[in-house]
């Protein structure tokens, strides 16, 4: 399909500015000059309160959006996007509001550390200590301790996968993931690598940027912790909703670990929002599919929670649910 018509209009503003080196790019500068489109309108949704909690490493800030109504709410861990070097709970402020609104669940949005001055495992581990956190403090935060799931977008989208991944063993449990187009391996040799290389918002060379950023000397991309989609071990995990866009180098690594989990029997589905590039749900002002796969992914999780049995979190869910794969409005 071709750009959606918003969306061309929205790179063409993006190719006026000037173009960014990444060989060799202070990150710094980057922060500086990067900016995210503020949403156009404030979801109606209930109180938005801040936490300060002990992290992994010392204090770290917690942002809880309750939906409307009187609770208590199953919980959603929101693991913010940015290359692991930018993002916080005020970039995606929109993403969170829509969830709790659509999905019916109170979202918990993480600052956790970013690289390179707290590179991997730095970002996991807060993320590890703030699903803890949560759980033990669901009932004073009206929420449901046997229900929380977990979701991100792109650099979030990986923790959220790996805190899936590492939820078996270590705890809590946690009965649903949603990814929102993840960056789940690095490998950079996909056939959506090659062709949305450049020219599309997020490139092959800012990829590469942001991974050197996040991984110190002497780690290894085969670490499932930083590409969980090279995990064979994915059975058990619990039911995923993924979200993908056309457009975006990113694409064929994320839908290729929804294969991945349907082939485990693990319940997942995959959407694919034709016409998109990556980082689309950031743009709700200038983009109308914003807001339209927000509300598709807040309802996934009000399905996903609904179909939790009466104990909590279910150990297996079987099934993909294969007629949803590419499909877009």
């Amino acid at each position: 399909m071709p750009l959606h018509a918003q969306t061309a209009i929205m790179l063409q503003r993006l190719a006026a500015g000037p173009e960014v080196d990444f060989t060799d790019l202070d990150v710094a500068t980057f922060r500086a000059a990067f900016a995210v489109p503020a949403p156009s309108a404030r979801t109606e949704i209930g109180p938005i309160v801040e936490h300060i909690i002990a992290g992994a490493a010392g204090p770290m800030r917690l942002r809880t959006y309750a939906p409307l109504g009187e609770g208590p709410f199953p919980i959603t861990l929101y693991l913010p996007g940015g290359g692991f070097v930018i993002g916080d709970s005020d970039t995606t402020d929109g993403i969170c509001r829509r969830l709790a609104r659509h999905g019916g669940t109170l979202v918990v949005s993480v600052d956790g550390r970013l690289a390179p001055e707290a590179p991997f495992p730095c970002a996991l581990e807060d993320a590890h200590a703030a699903l803890c956190w949560v759980h033990a403090h669901a009932a004073s935060l009206n929420g449901v301790s046997s229900a929380i799931a977990v979701a991100g977008d792109s650099s979030g989208g990986n923790l959220a996968a790996v805190l899936a991944q590492m939820s078996r063993t270590r705890g809590p449990e946690i009965c649903h993931q949603l990814l929102l187009y993840p960056a789940l391996d690095c490998r950079f040799d996909t056939a959506s690598y090659r062709a949305f290389a450049k020219g599309y918002f997020l490139t092959e060379a800012m990829m590469r940027w942001y991974w050197r950023q996040y991984l110190p000397d002497g780690a290894s991309p085969d670490d499932i912790r930083i590409s969980p989609a090279r995990n064979e071990a994915l059975e058990g995990l619990p039911s995923a909703t993924i979200v993908t866009a056309e457009y975006d180098v990113l694409r064929d690594e994320a839908e290729a670990y929804a294969r991945a989990l349907g082939e485990a029997r693990v319940a997942v589905t995959l959407r694919r929002w034709e016409g998109q590039i990556h980082g689309f749900l950031l743009m709700e002002g200038d983009i109308d599919d914003a807001a339209l796969a927000l509300q598709h992914a807040g309802e996934s999780l009000r399905q996903a929670f609904e179909l939790l049995p009466l104990g909590g979190c279910p150990s297996v869910q079987n099934g993909l649910d294969r007629r949803s794969i590419g499909e877009a409005r």
